[in-house]
């Protein structure tokens, strides 16, 4: 008796239709899945279609960027005013004293060429010794730029901190206030959770009094009240003062932002540690803080981004932050009326920074995001 054999064999996979993969799948599934996504994404393109074009046409096509007075701007005034920029902007991005004297703006320009220099390959994958790089950024990098944009070393002439403004200014601040707060935030939030009562209760006291004050407030009693709390003779400048007080003042929200991440570590990561005989410090520097820390990235970042719009403030004590040396530039008398100019490049300046500070932490989320699927 012969027995037949029947043979199975798979067929090659079918494509999918057309229609549900690649960019039609995508617009038709975010901007036309229904009926509220359409009408809001025919309103949206009208809106493109009515604002856009008068827009280009005004701060592009009909824009004036030649010469060096405002002559031209005043007999064209269908366009934007660039040349206010190009005249200004050794003040808009370095202060009066580099624009007063020019033979030193090497220095500033020099101090962003290597924070870039450092910055940019820690945004790339595949750079090597990343740790010894991000060390030399918040710890030799300070250094190097107080001694070179400070001077009084090395020869170089000591600049007046008090006439620093513009980019520079809103820069230094808000990376000091970014390399000095998050430490700070950090200790803070283990202290709020500390089961020592001394330790727990300054470190509520501290973070809700400085939550609970205006940062203006603290602009002001920096600049204040400050200089009484030291000996006569020590003396510190508008700058260093204003530091200082933005660096107390994002502390405090920098460790509810670490707390959150603590909080959300499940007991057992703290059980399992205690049960290989770690020590406090070894479970939080080793098992804890660098899963908080990661949990905790989104609101750390806003946390900044937010710092670095509100070194604005410091325009209330006097200081030229790039917004006021804006303001300023555009109502002298030979600009005055180019208010909207000096706004825009401003505006386009500080998004530039906190978007790309945005990129950078979502990136950083995606590469520690341990819980995805790996296949």
């Amino acid at each position: 008796m012969t027995m037949n054999t029947v043979k199975f064999e798979k067929l090659p996979d079918r494509l999918p239709p057309v229609n549900t993969v690649g960019w039609v799948a995508w617009i038709k599934q975010n901007l036309f899945g229904s009926v509220s996504n359409t009408i809001i994404t025919l309103l949206f393109f009208y809106l493109i279609f009515l604002y856009i074009p008068p827009f280009l046409e005004w701060a592009v096509f009909n824009a004036n960027i030649s010469g060096n007075d405002r002559t031209i701007c005043d007999e064209n005034r269908s366009g934007a005013c660039w040349t206010f920029v190009k005249v200004r902007i050794e003040q808009l991005l370095f202060g009066l004293y580099f624009a007063k004297n020019p033979d030193q703006m090497w220095r500033p320009i020099m101090a962003f060429i290597i924070f870039a220099g450092l910055l940019t390959p820690l945004a790339i994958d595949r750079t090597p010794y990343k740790k010894w790089l991000l060390l030399i950024l918040l710890v030799a990098y300070p250094i190097f730029f107080i001694s070179t944009v400070g001077g009084g070393v090395f020869g170089i002439p000591k600049s007046d901190a008090s006439e620093w403004g513009g980019l520079l200014l809103t820069f230094a601040l808000a990376f000091v206030g970014i390399v000095l707060a998050l430490p700070l935030g950090i200790l803070l939030a283990l202290g709020r959770r500390s089961k020592m009562p001394v330790v727990r209760s300054f470190s509520i006291i501290y973070i809700e009094f400085w939550r609970g004050t205006p940062l203006i407030t603290i602009l002001f009693m920096a600049s204040v009240m400050l200089p009484l709390f030291f000996p006569s003779g020590v003396e510190f400048d508008k700058v260093v003062r204003a530091m200082i007080g933005i660096t107390l003042f994002q502390s405090a929200y920098t460790a509810e932002a670490v707390r959150g991440g603590l909080q959300a570590i499940d007991k057992g990561q703290t059980e399992a540690s205690m049960a290989l005989g770690m020590g406090y410090w070894q479970q939080t520097i080793f098992i804890i803080l660098p899963q908080a820390l990661r949990i905790s990235i989104p609101s750390i970042v806003n946390t900044f981004i937010a710092l670095f719009k509100d070194t604005s403030l410091v325009s209330i004590i006097g200081l030229l932050d790039l917004l006021k040396i804006a303001q300023n530039s555009s109502r002298s008398l030979d600009w005055n009326g180019y208010d909207i100019e000096a706004y825009m490049f401003a505006g386009l300046v500080f998004w530039i920074f906190c978007f790309g500070m945005s990129i950078y932490s979502q990136k950083l989320e995606r590469k520690l995001d341990t819980d995805r699927n790996v296949e």
